[in-house]
Formats: C-alpha cells, structure tokens, sequence
C-alpha cells in the first residue's frame, strides 16, 4: 500500500497516517455523515482512496474556515453532483490579495537604522504581536513585512519625534475602529448583493462564479471609500486643529480676542453656500477687514484732497 491507486485499500490507522487525521476524528466524521462507511471485507474495515480524498477536502475546507455542519452541506451538494468548483473558486477570491502591497524582507540592522539605529527589543516584539513584522523560521536576524507601507508610516512618526510606545497603541486603537469598518462594508455587500446570490444553501457553480466576479469588482470599493471619507475628514479635523493651534499663540495687539455678531438668517446661508459653514467666520473676519481698510483708505483720500484746496487758497 506503498502507492496510492485506484483500487487502494487501507486500515484505519493507515488512512490516519496518510491523511493527517487522527482516527478519533475519522469515525467522527463517520458518525456525522461526512465520510462514508468503510466497505465490510471479511472481518476487515476497508477504507479506500476515495475516503482519503474526502479528508483532504475536509481538511481544506476547514483550513478556509467552513464549519463542519456547512463543509457537511458542501460536500453533499458535490455528491448530489453540483461540484464544488464555484464554491472554492469563491473562497479563493475572497481569501486572495486585498492589496496591491507584496511583502518583502527586511534585516534587524536595516530595521534598526529605519528607527533610530537604537535596538528596541520591545517595540519589536510589539511589531511581531500586532503581524506589522512576522518572523521567519531559521532566521534570527530578519524578518517579513507584509506591508511595507505601513512599516514606512511607523518610521516617519517616529523621525518626527513620535515615541514607539505611542505608535503601537495608536496602532492597536485604529485596527479596532478599522476592523469595525470592515465588519460593516461586510454587512452591508452581504445584505444587498450576495444575499440575493447565496442564499443560506450551498450555491451552484455559476452563482457561485457571479459571486466571486462580484467579489472583483467590489475589493478596491471599500478601500476607495476609507481612502475618501478619510482624506475630508483629515482636511476638516486638521483645519480645525490649526486654527486652534494659531489661536492659542495670541492675538494680535490690534485685534480683539472675541467678537459676538447678530448676522440675519438669509445672509448666513448666502455665505455658507458661498464659502461653506467652516470658513463663514473667517469669511465675515476678512469682510470686515477689508471694510475698515477700505474706509482708511477713503480717510486717507479726503485728507489728501483737502490739503490740496488749502494749497490753492494760499
């Protein structure tokens, strides 16, 4: 039984073997109606390769995250001859690059030099805990960086002063509220798209196949909504922040600190749809500005003017 063929035939313990499995979980997945029966030869329990190939699918299956009760419900829709190719071809979709990012490699001297040229045991196991670094078997001295960009980010903050504490626990805080994003694009695409595709059964090939053509379209979807919804948020909170921060150096000696108005409510909505609720306070502060140059110039003028008639009268 050294090669498996057609007619293959194996002992309990040789399927184990071959297969991975324990037999503890092999007559588990008897008793559940995963795995058909052994074939009855003489006093022997015969298995074949047609079981063993069933374990392998089980075990794929599970890999990719499928309960038994469903893999049970995949596995007898293939028998019932449906396939299982639109299904895997889905999963496989689904489980591909989410990005445009390729991992590469990078050195503990190289890592080092990226932050500071001071080694940080800490902040590297932080770094390995958190998937920004992953280690590689055999090699002490370097490491995987499944995404390069984001080790790039972490280096910038940290040039600019940013203590590695600080960027790790900001880290952990936005994965969070990021994860929360997902779950919800996630609810979203299912409730309206796949729902209607999927239903709450194992799907034939060709909806199967309609669905991981979705898949395509809506990956970079998401990423180009984040990317959007974040970039006015950060113009918006970040206009804020300066304004702030340029109120807080002091005023000017020749400006006043605070300044109430009383605006009517049609000339409030004519500048915020001129320039936008955010700048309808600098709108009216630069008016005024300009009103009182204006009139300094007109004070300017007239002296200009008088001085000129008391020329001629002399």
């Amino acid at each position: 039984m050294s090669d498996e063929s057609a007619d293959a035939s194996y002992r309990i313990e040789d399927l184990a073997h071959r297969s991975g499995a324990t037999v503890r979980t092999i007559r588990a997945y008897q008793d559940r109606g995963l795995l058909p029966r052994p074939e009855r030869r003489g006093r022997a329990n015969v298995y074949t390769d047609t079981h063993l190939a069933r374990l392998r699918q089980i075990a794929e299956l599970l890999d990719r995250g499928y309960t038994l009760a469903s893999i049970k419900e995949l596995l007898e829709a293939w028998d019932a001859g449906r396939g299982l190719g639109g299904v895997l071809g889905l999963v496989a979709e689904v489980d591909g690059p989410w990005t445009d990012e390729e991992a590469v490699r990078i050195s503990r001297a190289e890592l080092d030099e990226r932050f500071g040229g001071t080694p940080d045991e800490a902040a590297v196991a932080e770094a390995v805990e958190l998937g920004v670094l992953e280690r590689i078997p055999g090699e002490e001295d370097t490491f995987l960086v499944p995404s390069p960009q984001e080790l790039a980010v972490a280096a910038e903050l940290s040039a600019a002063g940013v203590p590695l504490s600080e960027i790790t626990l900001h880290l952990r805080e936005l994965r969070g509220q990021v994860e929360h994003i997902a779950a919800r694009f996630l609810e979203f695409t299912t409730e309206h798209v796949f729902a209607r595709r999927l239903g709450d059964h194992a799907p034939a090939d060709a909806d199967a196949d309609e669905a991981a053509a979705l898949v395509r379209r809506l990956r970079p979807l998401a990423r180009q909504t984040v990317d959007a919804e974040l970039a006015r948020a950060m113009r918006l909170f970040a206009h804020r922040e300066l304004r702030r921060r340029l109120g807080a150096a002091g005023p000017r000696p020749d400006t006043e600190t605070t300044c109430t108005l009383t605006v009517p409510a049609s000339t409030m909505a004519a500048v915020r749809g001129l320039v936008g609720a955010e700048h309808a306070a600098e709108f009216f502060a630069l008016a005024a500005e300009r009103e009182v140059r204006a009139r300094a110039l007109d004070r300017l003028s007239a002296r200009g003017a008088h001085a000129g008639d008391v020329d001629e009268l002399r």
